[in-house]
């Protein structure tokens, strides 16, 4: 090739060539022989060696002001110059830069047009002190000469497409005066999904990696460059406003923009969308074999076509409160003159509400509805009352989970996008309370919504300040007979009676109230008059309805909800905690509520809980609730004195083991309750010595930490005790002996020789019966039968800890041993007994109980107190009477199918393996050698969790997806899991792992 021999003359560089895509000159990706890349450009015939130039210089502007910037290096010839001649072609060479070409990288969540956004910004400013004649040349890829495209809107073949080029480019036409008045600053003009690259890491974040092809830099007001990378980063997005702002706003974040800018773009993004498909047209007639030219044609004609009915007034209002600006120059000016007048409005119910109480219904504030996803009409008849008061005040944008009305959610995800963000401030009076307009208006709609949970009837004023700028006032739940009585067009005046406060059959079933919203741009709500706003869309909705509590005469924080703040949470949590009591998640999660298997965080966001085992029934159980709340009123005592929910606690759970079984203990937690197992092993045989599985793990005692090699063989750990003989995690997927129990059983002859080697006497052997922080192990059939028997014969117990497994989680067995056909000494139990409450308990067999009675009192304050006790044998009727063991083994084995259905089509899943609702997916890179795939299990997680999708990882590699849920996991949550593991594990980082 000659390419190859022009590089090594002029570059002394060797190496093999690949060809790029490029649009007009050869593009070679260099591999060196050193193993460096980088790109060879060869310019097409007669390029104009000043536009090489140009970009040559403009690289290496960017590298000496912004040296963290992805943009390529330049590379000069080893004659020191930028560039060189060779076949009558210009030759010059750039260092090639990581990552997968933003069109074709997936995913492309918000974070990643924010990162976007950010460096477009960054590069702006690192090219504002680059200058260049070239900048000034005709260019028609400049927004500033997009007029060419009108004239040749003909070659656009379907009329209806062409229709819709023109309308954007007319919308252009009226808006280039204002363009041309903007400052003019080098830009890079191209930031297409095709110039971009991007990389993600294993924790789920993703970087804008490279910066490419500088072929269009041009002199232009730097709006133009937001709007261009904008044009692309919309592609085949859902919501082209939504993620219009998000790259707007990480812009803005770096670079800020004026209003005026901000106002501009949407028109200029509609504006490179026309002109690329009229260029597309004009290309396909001169290269119509070329699928370069049209690369992005097709989803650029599906973009102008979805954005052509979007209000462009609208779109300009939503960028400016995604940057933090006022809607408009009118809103400013209302708001402003809004406080000046507050304390002079006329009081909406006729009294003064500066006394007046806040009621709560903040997600993280209030437990109704208990099912938040179903509010019943018993809990909307007691929401926010009674009331202490004339009037009480529910606030301003405070989360709430009442908004469930079947009409947004039927047919739909439970982690979809709900509205939970309240818009108005609610004032709580008597049914019939008068309503007066609190300053001069008129009326502009009535409406009567008799839909469940809504409005009831409605009434719009309209408004002007003294400047003339109009704004809204919005009052809901009112009697719709009253309001019967006016008409649109109305006038009101100041402190005129208007409307009355309805029933509670007109206020959704919940305490009359007024909801009163400040509204700053009407036709942003006209049709549909949303009260509330889903926590993604809070920004923009409460840009346009704002706390209206000037107009109340209040003060902004007398009527507004405080949020909760995350990152002062994090840093308060870092001051007053230990760095190694650590967070899920590299983005923590702040969670205030929990119902079956979902939580809900501060904003009333969903997410679906696959990990935590420990709410076993179920978060927030109501017959807990119950019971806890019944015996907390009566007594909550240790078992130092008689009490006979203690004896029908461990009946109910004696009922459920064999009848060796017999003796129980109750404890604090599964640390405890092992602890005292390892006890009991020992006055029992008076054994000092005990064999462990490896990455097993006990608890965080001190005893328990020494029998737990998870713990003392960390490299931060103290190290195996003398006394402790490690073997074999018996995995039939990784381990050495495949699926032969009696193999992997062999391990504890020789722990057995080791101990009598240290002259030592076995006490005995625990194991977590399915080893859960192993990696999710189903030991293979016949395993602890052969371990037992060993363990016997040499005079020790046997120890099942059946924290991770017991209860009905395996759905086919109540416990884990049961499915080894074995029957331990002393089996334990941890919080899974309890839901969640501090309980667990050892049970053993009479013989042990007595050898351990040696004289010495055992006591654990509260181990087995009334209230634990009570709660653990509600625990397992529930179990049984909800059916959960078997609902386990249906829902599990569905799971188990889904994911093995997974395991076809991913690569990078090397095992499935599970019980019930008890399941380890384990990734790998190659299914050949099972090398363990930990980065991409550590991005698969973070990933979920950003889709709100709650799993862990274990194994000794941390490569074993841990999904064991709470029992009450049902089909939706299996569709949505499943769907959420699917698209992520098509995506770039994973398929390039697998």
């Amino acid at each position: 090739m000659p390419w190859q021999t022009a590089l090594a003359r002029h570059y002394d560089l060797h190496g093999a060539l690949a060809p790029l895509p490029g649009e007009y000159d050869l593009n070679f990706l260099v591999t060196a022989t050193d193993g460096a890349q980088y790109v060879l450009k060869v310019m097409r015939p007669h390029c104009d060696p000043a536009l090489v130039a140009m970009q040559c210089a403009a690289l290496e502007h960017v590298a000496a002001v912004a040296p963290d910037l992805p943009a390529p290096r330049l590379v000069r010839a080893a004659n020191g110059e930028p560039f060189v001649a060779e076949a009558g072609r210009l030759l010059w060479l750039i260092t090639a830069l990581p990552g997968e070409l933003f069109a074709t990288f997936r995913p492309h969540p918000a974070a990643l047009r924010a990162e976007l956004g950010r460096q477009a910004a960054r590069l702006d400013q690192a090219l504002a002190g680059f200058a260049h004649p070239m900048l000034d040349r005709p260019l028609k890829w400049n927004l500033l000469q997009a007029e060419w495209a009108m004239a040749e809107l003909p070659a656009i073949a379907d009329a209806g497409q062409r229709q819709l080029a023109a309308e954007a480019l007319a919308a252009y036409a009226q808006l280039h005066p204002a363009l041309l008045a903007l400052p003019r600053i080098p830009i890079h003009n191209d930031l297409n999904d095709y110039n971009l690259l991007v990389t993600a890491d294993a924790r789920g974040q993703f970087t804008i990696s490279g910066l490419l092809d500088f072929g269009d830099l041009c002199a232009a007001p730097r709006v133009c460059e937001v709007a261009i990378a904008a044009a692309y980063a919309m592609l085949n997005q859902p919501d082209p406003l939504r993620a219009l702002g998000e790259l707007v706003a990480g812009y803005h974040a770096v670079w800020p923009l004026s209003a005026a800018e901000i106002d501009l773009i949407w028109p200029l993004v509609r504006t490179r969308l026309a002109v690329s498909v009229v260029n597309a047209a004009l290309m396909k007639q001169q290269r119509p074999d070329d699928p370069y030219v049209t690369v992005s044609e097709a989803p650029a004609w599906r973009m102008l076509a979805a954005t052509a009915t979007i209000d462009p007034a609208i779109a300009a209002a939503r960028l400016r409160a995604v940057c933090g600006l006022p809607i408009s120059d009118a809103a400013a000016r209302v708001m402003a003159w809004l406080d000046t007048q507050r304390g002079r409005f006329a009081p909406v119910l006729g009294r003064d509400l500066a006394n007046a109480p806040v009621v709560s219904v903040a997600a993280g504030e209030t437990p109704l509805p208990q099912d938040p996803f179903g509010l019943t009409e018993a809990e909307a008849a007691v929401l926010a009352g009674p009331a202490q008061a004339e009037v009480c005040i529910g606030r301003y944008g405070e989360p709430r989970l009442i908004y469930t009305a079947p009409v947004f959610f039927a047919g739909s995800s439970p982690l979809a996008e709900r509205r939970t963000i309240h818009l108005g401030v609610d004032l709580f009076a008597s049914p019939g309370t008068p309503v007066y307009a609190p300053l001069d208006g008129v009326v502009v709609a009535i409406e009567n919504f008799s839909a469940p949970l809504d409005y009831g009837g409605m009434v719009v004023l309209q408004h002007q300040t003294p400047a003339g700028d109009p704004f809204y006032t919005l009052y809901g739940h009112l009697d719709p007979i009253c309001i019967g009585k006016l008409a649109v067009g109305q006038p009101l005046a100041a402190g005129q009676l208007f409307a009355a406060l309805g029933s509670m059959a007109d206020n959704g079933g919940w305490q009359p109230h007024l909801h009163f919203q400040l509204l700053l741009h009407a036709s942003a709500l006209a049709g549909h008059w949303p009260s509330v706003a889903a926590p993604e869309e809070g920004d923009w909705w409460q840009a346009v309805c704002p706390n209206p509590a000037a107009l109340l005469n209040l003060p902004d924080a007398a009527a507004a909800y405080r949020p909760l703040d995350p990152a002062g949470l994090l840093c308060e949590r870092r001051r007053h905690f230990a760095g190694n009591l650590r967070l899920s998640y590299a983005e923590p999660c702040t969670l205030l509520r929990g119902w079956r298997h979902y939580l809900f965080d501060e904003w009333g966001r969903a997410y679906l809980d696959a990990y935590n085992n420990v709410p076993h029934v179920g978060h927030a159980h109501p017959r807990l609730q119950a019971v806890a709340a019944q015996q907390l009123r009566m007594l909550n005592t240790n078992t130092r004195y008689l009490h006979p929910a203690q004896i029908a606690f461990a009946h109910e759970l004696l009922a459920k083991l064999p009848p060796s079984l017999s003796v129980c203990f109750f404890v604090n937690s599964g640390s405890e309750a092992n602890e005292l197992a390892l006890r009991l092993a020992r006055a029992a045989t008076g054994g000092r010595d005990m064999i462990t599985i490896d990455h097993g793990y006990h608890g965080h005692t001190t005893g328990a930490i020494d029998i737990s090699a998870y713990k003392f063989n960390h490299p931060a750990g103290s190290g195996k005790p003398d006394w402790v003989q490690v073997v074999l995690a018996p995995d039939p997927y990784r381990g050495p002996y495949g699926n032969d129990g009696e193999r992997y059983a062999t391990a504890i002859d020789a722990a057995l020789e080791r101990i009598a080697a240290r002259g030592g006497r076995l006490a005995g052997f625990i194991a977590e019966t399915f080893p859960s922080v192993a990696g999710q192990i189903i030991p293979p059939p016949g395993y602890l039968a052969a371990v037992y028997r060993r363990i016997r014969a040499a005079g020790g117990v046997c120890i099942a800890d059946e924290v991770q497994t017991g209860l009905g989680r395996l759905g086919t067995h109540y416990w884990a041993f049961e499915t080894q056909g074995v029957v331990p000494d002393i089996v334990v139990l941890g919080k899974p007994l309890g839901n969640g409450h501090p309980i667990g308990a050892v049970i053993t067999t009479a013989e042990i109980a007595r050898a351990f009675d040696n004289g010495i009192e055992f006591f654990s304050t509260f181990g087995g107190s009334t209230l634990s006790c009570v709660i653990g044998r509600e625990v397992l009727r529930i179990i049984d009477e909800e059916g959960l063991m078997a609902h386990a083994a249906q829902i599990g084995g569905e799971l188990l199918a889904g994911l093995r259905d997974l395991q076809q089509r991913h690569a990078i899943i090397g095992d499935v393996r599970g019980m019930g609702l008890f399941i380890g997916v384990e990734l790998v890179t190659d299914r050949a050698t099972r090398a363990p795939a930990t980065a991409a299990a550590s991005y698969l997680k973070e990933r979920l969790r950003a889709e709100r999708v709650l799993i862990g990882t274990e194994g000794p590699f941390d490569n074993v997806l841990k999904i064991r849920p709470p029992l009450t996991f049902d089909r939706a949550a299996l569709e949505v899991f499943l769907d959420r593991c699917d698209a992520i594990l098509s995506e770039s980082f994973l398929a390039r792992q697998g």
